[in-house]
């Protein structure tokens, strides 16, 4: 029920999903949903974890034998690539919040800092300016994809390069630490 659920999610939006849309879609009614998920709340929660193991994998593929700026490049990439294929899903993750340690949301999504994590590894970061340099690639890789995926960029340069000039300058930063 949850894969449907991120696939119409995908598709539609996530404000655009429904129960009912998701019991249209899967052959049901509604009512039958909720023998697998407790509501619109627990179905957007569980497609977010979804999403984020997804993101990890995604990322944590792309970086697996690189370091340093074809790390970044590999993950920064592979993020923006998730974010563009699967926008309702990623945007279940946007201002969820585990309920404690043993969430699975929380498990979820530090799969996910532990894929950027490991790209710092490659630059001379102080431990005590990790969270910093993790809130930036977040900051910058979410921003990017999100506007790109939002139709975001409407003018002539080329996205890709933009995109390519986004990890230079991030590299460059980086290594100036």
């Amino acid at each position: 029920m949850v894969a449907a659920g991120a696939a119409l999610a995908d598709e539609v939006g996530l404000a655009g999903l429904t129960m009912g849309l998701l019991a249209e879609r899967v052959g049901v009614r509604t009512p039958s949903l909720y023998k697998h998920v407790g509501g619109q709340e627990d179905l957007n929660r569980r497609i977010a974890v979804l999403a984020l193991h997804e993101a990890a994998d995604a990322v944590g593929s792309a970086v697996q034998g690189y370091a340093g700026r074809d790390a970044l490049a590999a993950a920064a990439r592979a993020f923006r690539a998730f974010v563009l294929e699967h926008p309702g899903r990623y945007a279940a993750t946007i201002g969820m919040e585990p309920s404690g340690p043993d969430d699975p949301l929380a498990t979820a999504g530090q799969r996910l800092l532990d894929a950027f994590t490991a790209v710092l590894r490659g630059y001379e970061i102080a431990e005590s300016d990790v969270d910093h340099a993790l809130r930036m690639l977040r900051s910058l890789c979410h921003g990017f994809a999100t506007l790109q995926a939002g139709n975001g960029f409407q003018w002539s340069a080329d996205i890709d390069e933009s995109f390519e000039w986004l990890i230079a300058f991030t590299d460059r930063g980086l290594r100036a630490m």
